[in-house]
């Protein structure tokens, strides 16, 4: 990857996690509900930029970030964790539950849903699983815990963060959001995570496939 490409990619995940709707491509920002396909050169650019890290799912197994649970595929992600104490992170969970029936039998396999758990150290895959559970949580939708280390970098690769220092160090800055993206395409986009999940849908549908 050249320098240029790398800032680049770099910029793309560089807005902050909450606010208006954001659509990108790997060169900046384009319309509010389609970015433009860019295919990346013969063997991508992808896993330079997004860490491989280790990664245990709510079933207990163990992923890698890039390998397994992002190269080549259209995915939704957001950030959250179980013990949520303003009740945030269930409602907006809830919120992608509704946002999965839209997809339908899309999930797990045109379009794979992940949560990452910001306090890794809190939510075991034993937590994940029974929060999961409570929130009818469908197949093609993982949730996931890791090192520490490892989930603040993924956090910041994927841009759920927060130009405010104060507000980037809140916990609670980081869960209102969502990022879907087209990895082969380098398409990617952000929304809220209380968007109407019916037209979320139709902007997930119109973005990744």
């Amino acid at each position: 990857m050249t320098l240029t490409r790398r800032a680049s990619l770099m910029s793309l995940f560089a807005a902050p996690a909450a606010g208006a709707l954001f659509a990108w491509s790997t060169n900046g920002p384009a319309s509010a509900t389609k970015s433009t396909p860019k295919v990346p050169p013969a063997g991508g650019f992808g896993a330079q930029y997004f860490p491989n890290v280790l990664l245990r799912t709510h079933e207990g197994e163990e992923v890698r970030f890039y390998d397994d649970l992002l190269q080549g595929k259209s995915v939704i992600i957001n950030m959250m964790y179980t013990l949520c104490q303003d009740g945030r992170c269930g409602v907006i969970t809830s919120n992608l539950v509704a946002l999965q029936r839209e997809l339908g039998d899309r999930v797990g396999r045109d379009i794979f849903m992940y949560s990452i758990s910001l306090k890794p150290l809190e939510d075991t895959p034993r937590m994940l699983l029974e929060y999961a559970a409570r929130q009818h949580v469908g197949p093609g939708w993982q949730f996931l815990t890791g090192d520490p280390a490892d989930i603040e970098l993924l956090r910041r690769r994927l841009g759920f963060i927060n130009v405010n220092p104060v507000k980037d160090a809140d916990i609670n800055s980081h869960t209102g959001a969502v990022r879907f993206g087209n990895e082969r395409l380098e398409r990617w986009c952000m929304a809220p995570g209380g968007t109407n999940p019916r037209y979320l849908a139709t902007l997930v549908e119109s973005a990744l496939l």
